[in-house]
């Protein structure tokens, strides 16, 4: 018997106690509840969150909301919804429990503190909550609006996280809390010390406070965080710095000469101010002195002169001071953003190279068939970008016919390849070969080809802007970081250049074609006794030189608007592409469109805010570059080069 009492009462012993409800917490806590304030209520909320009754969740949101009442019968707790005969009453696990007249109850109207407080301790349950997107939303709450109190449910959600990803941002959110917020410095340095070499926008969002300063005027140093101390006249005005003293209540106002000059004529008496005669008022210094006196009799009100001004702000020290008060977390700080700082520099010289080359292949796409014609026909074709614009209408025209943007894409390339080529084929065979070696005719025709085509595509397509859409998964970019991202269509383009570069040198090397330009481009008379015939090749070259431009101008349509203008928008770059890089040489039109491109991303980056001075800037290098290398950055022996 004894045996069996003793176990019994090691089993009350061991046994764990029942958490107590939110009606028991409520319940035996109503008082405060009644009459609850930001100063009293902390335990009855931290009670009921840690409860882990299913129904505390709903008994915070409604008293929060002013759904939560007490029957003045019985003073039991209920959720509240108001009815027109007064409220329609359920239990604290969400039963029905009948009507009751207003009168016979209270409703609990918590202020604006203690709403606060409530949803501080509805975080623990959102970030548990069995539905991931409310988890997720909670996260972006906290993310958007940090708060203290967010850090300890933050940290109690994390274990519990079953989904990977989520999990993931609960840590780093956790870190970036920890180092703004928690109270053990240690701790907030550990968290800014562990993202390396992160360079989240989230991060600098979280550094950046930390590192706040305000300015302080003193007459000794502070004990506060210094930042720097400041001198007036050189990291202050000294207008600035005597504001910082009146502001501290540690000089008077500045004396006005309007309010001096006021005083002096409203004490003047018997012919003297404050004792100096009227006719030795005749300098300022004087005049000073004379306020001073009024100052020490009591007569006006304290007012510093430009001589006591001076000696207060010499008797005074000013600091930048850090409005987070521990020294060692600054320092971190400060050096993780300084890290941040020189990373961010190299990641911006890598976006900015990524720019460049992303430009330098649409000015290499653009330029490649200019360079073809002028460099083996010496033609200055002025209708060159009309023929980009062709071939951009042409990929319009396939997506009205062709709904998939992939397989319209893939049509429209050789579609407007040939359409071009066939464009440039009778261009030559009807103007220009009546016009060789006569390049300002040339010029002057090409020219008037040029206005004809825009007016004729503005009769076909109109003025309005023409779409053409891209593939969806050309949409987006690729992001390597917070600072470095480029576009997956100027991507595509990039391949695309590679690929016309390496077809280029396939059909000039390897091919019958590539031989015979090459031949009539160095000597076309040579050629020609040799049994070439240059007035065919230079009728292939120049529709070769059409059709690529028509290429081109798929390219460039789908992320520039397609209007008649299209190809004006290039010309020009095209033409100093060819004459920088090299006339008649593809890897000089490469290396010139690598200049060209880098050149011009540089100057945007050094004037973002005007893009005409940055094109002037440019024209202007590159007229001082051929004054300097005439024959462009890769020189070609032959017709080309104008031997």
């Amino acid at each position: 018997m004894r045996f069996l009492l003793a176990c019994l009462l090691a089993l009350l012993f061991v046994a764990p106690l029942r958490a107590e409800t939110a009606a028991e917490i409520l319940a035996s806590n109503a008082a405060l509840v009644q009459k609850a304030s930001r100063q009293t209520i902390a335990p009855v909320i931290d009670a009921l969150g840690a409860s882990g009754d299913p129904a505390a969740a709903e008994v915070l949101e409604a008293w929060a909301n002013k759904g939560l009442g007490i029957r003045k019968s019985d003073g039991m707790f209920f959720l509240i919804t108001p009815t027109e005969g007064g409220y329609a009453l359920r239990d604290l696990t969400g039963a029905a429990a009948g009507q009751a007249a207003k009168s016979d109850i209270t409703e609990l109207k918590p202020n604006a503190g203690v709403r606060g407080m409530i949803a501080t301790a509805l975080v623990q349950f959102t970030l548990s909550d069995p539905d991931r997107a409310k988890r997720a939303a909670a996260l972006d709450s906290i993310a958007k609006d940090p708060k203290p109190e967010a850090l300890a449910p933050l940290r109690a959600a994390i274990d519990t996280e079953p989904d990977t990803s989520l999990k993931a941002q609960k840590q780093r959110l956790e870190r970036l809390l920890t180092l703004r917020f928690d109270p053990d410095s240690a701790a907030r340095i550990a968290a800014i010390n562990s993202f390396g070499a992160d360079l989240g926008l989230d991060l600098r969002g979280a550094l950046n406070p930390l590192l706040a300063i305000t300015k302080l005027a003193a007459a000794t140093p502070p004990t506060a965080n210094i930042a720097r101390e400041l001198k007036p006249g050189r990291d202050l005005t000294e207008a600035e710095a005597y504001d910082l003293l009146v502001d501290a209540n540690l000089a008077p106002a500045r004396l006005t000469i309007e309010a001096q000059r006021a005083a002096l004529i409203a004490n003047l008496a018997n012919g003297a101010v404050g004792g100096i005669p009227l006719a030795d008022l005749d300098t300022q210094a004087a005049r000073d002195r004379a306020y001073t006196a009024l100052e020490a009799a009591g007569t006006v009100p304290q007012a510093a002169t430009d001589d006591e001004a001076a000696a207060a702000l010499n008797a005074h020290h000013f600091y930048d001071i850090y409005t987070e008060p521990d020294p060692a977390v600054t320092t971190a700080a400060s050096a993780a953003l300084k890290s941040i700082g020189h990373k961010v520099a190299a990641m911006q010289a890598a976006d900015l190279a990524l720019d460049g080359l992303s430009l330098a292949s649409i000015y290499f796409l653009a330029a490649i068939g200019l360079a073809i014609t002028f460099g083996v026909m010496g033609v200055i074709n002025m209708a060159h970008g009309e023929f980009i614009t062709m071939g951009a209408y042409t990929g319009y025209v396939v997506q009205l016919y062709v709904p998939n943007y992939t397989a319209s894409i893939l049509i429209a390339l050789p579609l407007a390849f040939a359409v071009t080529f066939a464009a440039g084929v009778a261009m030559e065979r009807l103007v220009i070969r009546h016009l060789y070696k006569r390049p300002l005719e040339t010029l002057l025709a090409t020219f008037g080809i040029s206005i004809a085509l825009q007016q004729i595509l503005k009769n076909v397509f109109g003025t309005q802007a023409r779409p053409l859409t891209s593939p969806a998964w050309l949409d987006g970019a690729l992001t390597l970081n917070d600072v470095v991202s480029i576009s997956y269509i100027r991507i595509a383009i990039f391949v695309l250049a590679l690929l016309f570069l390496s077809f280029f040198l396939w059909l000039m090397k390897r091919t019958r074609l590539g031989l015979e330009v090459r031949a009539v481009t160095q000597n076309p008379t040579m050629a020609a006794s040799m049994g070439i015939n240059p007035d065919r090749i230079n009728m292939l070259t120049f529709g070769l030189g059409s059709g690529i431009a028509g290429i081109a101008g798929v390219a460039i349509g789908l992320f520039a608007k397609v209007t008649s203008e299209l190809g004006t928008d290039y010309i020009v770059q095209s033409f100093m592409t060819v004459v920088v890089g090299g006339v008649g040489n593809i890897w000089g039109a490469l290396a010139g469109a690598t200049m060209i491109g880098g050149l011009q991303k540089m100057i945007e980056f050094l004037n973002p805010s005007n893009t005409l001075a940055a094109q002037t800037y440019m024209i202007l290098f590159i007229i001082l570059f051929i004054q300097f290398r005439p024959r462009g950055i890769i020189a070609l022996k032959g017709r080309a080069a104008g031997d």
